[in-house]
């Protein structure tokens, strides 16, 4: 059973850094696209970051130039390093990754989410 599990969330001041990581683990025959998704309260989850296997990124406009997405394949782990974080980022960050489960099927998983919370 494939599992993905976060670190790295918490309290931050406004203009900190925090670095989220998520590894996967289980029955993993490869793994495509992985990212980070998040969503605030009262609000739909929003698209924050994904990067291919081969390290081709996307990022949404509100946190470009400041959030890096990488990944280090041998370990099946993605991380979102957060710089000059703001108070309209607090929100439960999750981390999902399209898992190859068998030469022919693919499957999208979630981690469990982190609460990041940026005060002003």
């Amino acid at each position: 059973q494939v599992q993905l599990v976060e670190s790295g969330g918490g309290l931050v001041q406004a203009g900190g850094s925090l670095r989220l990581s998520c590894a996967a683990s289980g029955g993993i025959f490869a793994i495509n696209a992985m990212g980070w998704y998040r969503q605030a309260p009262g609000k739909q989850r929003e698209l924050v970051s994904t990067i291919t296997t081969g390290g081709s990124t996307n990022y949404a406009d509100s946190v470009k130039g400041r959030f890096t997405i990488s990944r280090d394949n041998t370990k099946n782990t993605v991380y979102l390093q957060m710089n000059s974080l703001k108070p309209e980022d607090t929100a439960v960050y999750y981390c999902y990754a399209n898992v190859q489960v068998s030469k022919l099927s693919q499957l999208p998983f979630w981690a469990q989410g982190t609460q990041v919370t940026v005060s002003s």
